[in-house]
């Protein structure tokens, strides 16, 4: 089943890239494995999967010692607790969810410790909800321009979390938004601040997220079924 799904979700990708004329290679698919056993990312890895996504560090680290062998990339997608800094800095090649500066500091002090360049992402609240994590749209701009002076952190993009609607279509002026904010930060012609990935887009939305210039998707759903 998860290979079909995922040649399944290839294909679908592949026609919407062909449709909006963009490089179906340029697109990263973060297969999200929160809560999902080893056997079953094995069985993602053997039918072409090399980079997964999880949301907490103790799953996270159970895993690693499973997989690291694997040539994964490694993404973390969940809230980062400042206390786990450390250990996200030992697993993750790409840190999605960074939203104050506080957490950009603690990252850039483990990642000092260990000799490590730590690439990540910052997360935009872009729908504006108190109870949503992710730097406000008003802040993004001086919170990226903060951290890119970090020297054991390299800000690659943004990431966002949409909201849910039943139909999809109604998501895609919060992705176009996103990708506003990385043409303004990325106009501002500083040698520190290049963005080149938009982490949007998740099984239900997918689709929309491509068309408004989605780099990376966060797919779980669609390949492994619907979480026990």
């Amino acid at each position: 089943m998860i290979s079909s799904n995922l040649l399944s979700l290839r294909r679908k990708i592949k026609v919407v890239c062909d449709r909006c004329h963009r490089d179906y290679n340029d697109i990263r698919l973060i297969v999200v494995t929160k809560t999902v056993k080893v056997e079953d990312i094995k069985e993602a890895i053997s039918s072409g999967v090399h980079e997964i996504g999880e949301n907490y560090i103790q799953e996270s680290a159970r895993k690693f010692k499973y997989l690291k062998n694997n040539a994964l990339k490694w993404h973390f997608i969940g809230k980062l607790q400042k206390n786990k800094t450390k250990y996200a800095v030992g697993i993750f090649d790409l840190i999605h969810s960074v939203d104050n500066f506080e957490l950009a500091v603690e990252i850039d002090k483990q990642s000092r410790k260990i000799n490590k360049i730590q690439d990540i992402l910052l997360q935009v609240n872009i729908a504006g909800y108190v109870n949503q994590n992710g730097v406000s749209v008003n802040e993004v701009c001086d919170l990226a321009a903060r951290v890119s002076e970090l020297n054991n952190i390299r800000l690659k993009g943004l990431m966002m979390l949409a909201p849910f609607f039943e139909n999809a279509e109604k998501v895609r002026p919060f992705f176009k938004k996103l990708r506003q904010i990385k043409e303004q930060i990325n106009s501002l012609n500083s040698d520190k601040l290049k963005l080149d990935i938009l982490s949007m887009g998740m099984t239900a939305d997918f689709q929309v997220a491509l068309e408004e210039g989605a780099t990376m998707l966060r797919i779980g759903r669609a390949i492994f079924g619907e979480r026990q």
